[in-house]
């Protein structure tokens, strides 16, 4: 029984000190050892490792991808002396964990704290060398760019890799919003005065056009009316005439006789004139021509 106490004994300390002198190293972690608060061993690469017990000891850090996002947007002045609210954040991961222990004390909030400055004063200088327009739309990406190569450059600097910097909104603060609002509402309504002005122009030009071609066709009309008019006068003229000359007696009759119809066609008409008026020779006498 005795024998059986000492065995357990032994095979919990050994169990004891197995766990403190093993550690395993995960692969999403990096392992740095300490002996009496120096830096004696960096493990990178995942599985099972030995330390002196009591003597060294081990912390863990994170080597994942991080995301930095700043909590409120911040404000800029482009090339134009004007502001503008910007929003973003970047993507970023220990690579060298010796250095990032020496430079910041592994803290996360420290490094996160230099990463933040260092993307904004390289948000500062890009923004300062452009206008609104080219840092809204036609140079977003490469200001990025720009931001993820400086970034990293620094970051590099306390064992950090940027691996990404983005533009979340750029957007104008609250009281230029207003004033930009109101100018652009203004150039509309100038827009679209003009646009009247000139509509209403141009329908005048096309109506007065309208009724230049109008008379021009009208008097076109009239002018071929006249012609025709005319001709058929004269052919009427040419026909009276050829009708006269082989019988003007009869031509004469014939005639009075349409004057006598034409005069009387109406009975509420009223004709004064005197009983031997020549208008009624043929009414007297049919052959008064003669």
């Amino acid at each position: 029984m005795k024998h059986l106490n000492k065995i357990i004994i032994v095979i919990l300390a050994l169990l004891i000190l197995a766990s403190l002198t093993m550690y395993t190293v995960d692969q999403r972690q990096n392992a740095m050892v300490f002996q009496l608060g120096e830096v004696v061993a960096v493990h990178k690469q995942p599985g099972l490792y030995f330390k002196l017990p009591l003597v060294q000891n081990v912390r863990y850090f994170d080597t994942r991808i991080l995301t930095l996002d700043s909590a409120d947007p911040e404000r800029f002045i482009t090339s134009e002396k004007k502001n503008v609210l910007v929003d973003s954040f970047a993507k970023w991961r220990i690579v060298d964990v010796k250095q990032y222990y020496v430079s910041v004390g592994g803290d996360e909030t420290r490094a996160a704290t230099r990463l933040q400055q260092t993307i904004n004063d390289g948000l500062r200088a890009e923004f300062g060398k452009r206008t609104i327009q080219e840092v809204v739309s036609s140079q977003r990406d490469q200001i990025m760019d720009t931001l993820r190569t400086k970034a990293d450059q620094d970051a590099r600097k306390i064992g950090v890799q940027v691996l990404d910097v983005r533009l979340k909104h750029v957007d104008l603060p609250q009281e230029v919003s207003e004033s930009v609002y109101r100018r652009m509402e203004a150039e509309r309504k100038r827009v679209a005065n003009e646009l009247r002005s000139t509509g209403s122009a141009e329908a005048e030009k096309i109506r007065a056009d309208a009724d230049r071609q109008r008379e021009v066709i009208i008097a076109e009309a009239y002018k071929g009316a006249q012609q025709v008019k005319g001709e058929g006068d004269a052919k009427a003229s040419s026909i009276y005439g050829t009708a006269y000359s082989k019988n003007p007696e009869f031509y004469a009759f014939y005639r009075s006789m349409d004057a006598y119809r034409q005069s009387f066609k109406s009975k509420s008409d009223v004709l004064v004139l005197e009983p031997n008026s020549s208008f009624f020779k043929y009414m007297r006498s049919p052959r008064a021509g003669k």
